[in-house]
């Protein structure tokens, strides 16, 4: 057993399930703040029924969240010790920050939105909301800062082996910070959406079976029993519910998905000037040329470093690069082949996430199209695909973080320390294997729960 491949497993396990968490948690704080502003705005109660439901999912997925993010800090001084020693100087400091300043702050009006609505003022309530919205986008800006800095290394000074932090502003602000942040958080917002739509599908699905047994004439007398005019009220209730929140997520769901195309295209102009080698595996770019194609499909072959079934854009990366078919773009062979990341599966997540991203404007339209049409709750279609639809911009996260730090390898710190100089050296591989069975087990207790209790409270309703 190979210590240094069960520990990348290990963290990579780790990470990409505590990862379902933060993006609905950071997705359904805003949807959630926007219902409360609607409240304030106009007094009508719906809205602050409607937000009292997802306030109960949020609070569920964002324990769960912390839970498994746990984990993961343990992780850097167990298996990974020298990669500690190297940056230690330098994550003291983001990591302090999101602490204090952003998971705090979330935490402790989190615990008003839950217990206070009766305890405080309608708008202390609202600025609760406002104030967890904030905190979970904050702690994704830290962690994001902390990630970046080994993207793209920026304000140190190597002394004794180790990095050693000079100027705290220009690590934070390094140059893939701020497009990495916005496009994780514009991801957030898709996934919070989905999520929303999602189970408001459910409710609506659940009120057109009931009234097609409704209109069966044998049953009608049977219905009259067994749902009393309450239960009736209920359903009602539970349509009214579910068409907002299908509404609102349609549309922070639309403005999102449509934000993911600038965003990442600015993203990828940065890495196509910092980090050439990723840019170059993504795109299946073998050759350093001017007026490079776009790949639009292919499979990069590795033995003959040419990608196969190429179906191209004449010209296009250049364009996008420096919108000049001119601009020169570098391939892989630039690199020594074991300075090279691993192409096929950078390749693979970058372009099933551009793949998704398409699909998410693409269903949102359609929705907005169908309530424009008031055929938005009758649409059986749609509804299931709503459904179905969950997990797919979690899916899509997690692809965009595959892609971001598969083709970074195979450097741990960009240009600094590579991953096989990071690992711990007296842990032997026999530990780390046992603790990622551990982790699975507890990891899939916890996921079984956090399904059980959605489960249950959506069969409860708002």
């Amino acid at each position: 057993m190979d210590a240094e491949l069960l520990a990348r497993i290990q963290f990579a396990f780790t990470i990409s399930f505590h990862y379902i968490f933060p993006p609905l948690t950071i997705g359904m704080a805003w949807l959630i703040f926007w219902l409360e502003t609607s409240f304030i705005r106009t007094g009508d109660e719906k809205y602050k029924q409607i937000a009292r439901f997802w306030i109960k999912l949020f609070a569920l997925t964002f324990v769960v969240g912390v839970v498994t993010g746990i984990t993961m800090e343990f992780q850097f001084g167990t298996n990974w010790a020298a990669y500690s020693r190297f940056v230690g100087d330098i994550f003291g400091a983001p990591l302090a920050a999101e602490g204090v300043l952003a998971f705090f702050l979330e935490s402790s009006f989190l615990a008003i939105l839950v217990y206070g609505e009766s305890r405080v003022s309608s708008r202390v309530y609202w600025f609760s909301a406002l104030m967890v919205a904030v905190g979970s986008t904050l702690s994704a800006f830290w962690i994001i800062v902390a990630n970046s800095w080994q993207q793209t290394p920026a304000g140190f000074v190597v002394e004794g082996g180790r990095a050693v932090l000079v100027d705290f502003w220009a690590a934070v602000f390094n140059p893939s910070t701020m497009p990495r942040f916005l496009h994780a958080i514009d991801g957030a917002l898709v996934a919070g959406a989905f999520f929303m739509m999602g189970i408001a599908a459910v409710f609506l699905l659940r009120g057109m079976h009931n009234s097609h047994e409704a209109e069966n004439p044998t049953r009608v007398g049977a219905m009259k029993k067994l749902m009393p005019e309450r239960e009736e009220k209920h359903h009602l209730v539970h349509k009214e519910f579910a068409l907002v929140s299908m509404r609102r997520g349609l549309i922070l769901g639309f403005i999102a998905a449509l934000l993911t195309g600038p965003i990442g295209h600015w993203h990828a102009v940065q890495v196509a000037k910092t980090q050439p080698a990723k840019l170059a595996a993504f795109e299946g770019l073998w050759e350093t040329q001017a007026r490079a194609p776009l790949l639009v499909f292919g499979i990069p072959n590795t033995e003959t470093e040419r990608t196969d079934f190429a179906l191209t854009i004449p010209s296009g990366l250049s364009l996008l690069v420096d919108m000049s078919p001119d601009t020169v773009v570098t391939g892989l062979k630039d690199f020594a082949p074991e300075d090279r990341p691993p192409v096929l599966v950078s390749f693979l997540s970058f372009h099933l996430m551009v793949a998704l991203g398409g699909y998410f404007v693409f269903f949102t339209l359609a929705g907005l199209y169908f309530d424009l049409r008031k055929k938005l709750a009758t649409n059986k279609l749609f509804l299931r695909l709503a459904v179905l639809s969950i997990p797919l911009p979690i899916i899509c996260n997690e692809l965009g973080w595959f892609a971001a730090e598969m083709g970074r390898q195979p450097w741990i710190v960009q240009g600094l320390l590579k991953t096989r100089d990071a690992i711990s050296v007296n842990v032997p591989a026999e530990q780390i294997l046992i603790s990622l069975v551990l982790f699975a087990l507890v990891y899939a207790v916890l996921f079984a729960v956090w399904i059980f209790l959605l489960r249950h409270k959506i069969n409860v309703g708002p």
